[in-house]
């Protein structure tokens, strides 16, 4: 039985550290953006104009409704047609595909939330002259994103693992960087299992620091 073999490691580390910080560059930006994007989407999901709300819908289906990769070869493909030939860095057809892409999930995620606190907060801050985007802001998105706070770090978690996807456009993150080093060894296994263990450990690390502020979240409640 073949031994496993990381010796290479002593030669690629620095391959790997390169591809982890690209996958964190790549999986920040796209939570970010993506609430950013999020929040907009849900205020244009719940617009008094019907033509408004059809295109917001319209548009969460279709992100949510076709794969990313897909996605992703859109944005590459389109953007330089879309600004006449324009040469847009890999790096940020990455960050706008997967920012696009996180949006919608965002925008569902926020639409329950808010759907989540209770009717009444509204009408009582409306009876105390707040107007309806004064109360949306101050009020209820507050009291959603507590609500959606691990729905939102599974979308983070999430995004660090689709980050791998855009490799197929040669963004050099963490998957590309170990398929470099499994072309320079010729080892098909152990790359791809240090690739892994780096996921598990970024993922892993997010979903206990979630996981503590959700608790002092619930303490400051009961408070």
């Amino acid at each position: 039985m073949k031994k496993l073999n990381f010796s290479f490691l002593g030669q690629y580390y620095q391959f790997f550290l390169t591809g982890t910080y690209i996958t964190i560059i790549l999986a920040v930006c796209a939570v970010v953006i993506g609430s950013i994007l999020g929040v907009l989407l849900t205020l244009l999901r719940r617009s008094r104009f019907v033509v408004v709300k059809v295109l917001a819908d319209i548009y969460v289906e279709f992100i949510r409704g076709t794969p990313l990769l897909a996605q992703i070869f859109i944005f590459y493909v389109g953007l330089p047609i879309l600004f006449n030939g324009m040469e847009i860095p890999d790096l940020a057809v990455g960050i706008i595909a997967l920012s696009i892409n996180a949006s919608a999930y965002i925008s569902e995620t926020i639409r329950s939330g808010i759907d989540a606190v209770p009717r009444g907060q509204m009408e009582a801050a409306r009876s105390l002259g707040m107007n309806q985007r004064l109360t949306m802001f101050d009020i209820i998105l507050p009291q959603a994103f507590k609500n959606i706070l691990p729905a939102l770090g599974n979308q983070f978690i999430g995004s660090i693992k689709d980050s791998s996807i855009v490799s197929v456009i040669g963004i050099a993150e963490l998957m590309y960087k170990a398929t470099i080093v499994r072309g320079n060894t010729a080892l098909g296994l152990e790359p791809i299992l240090v690739a892994s263990f780096i996921y598990l450990v970024l993922t892993f690390g997010l979903s206990r620091i979630l996981a503590v502020v959700e608790r002092r979240l619930k303490a400051s409640d009961r408070r």
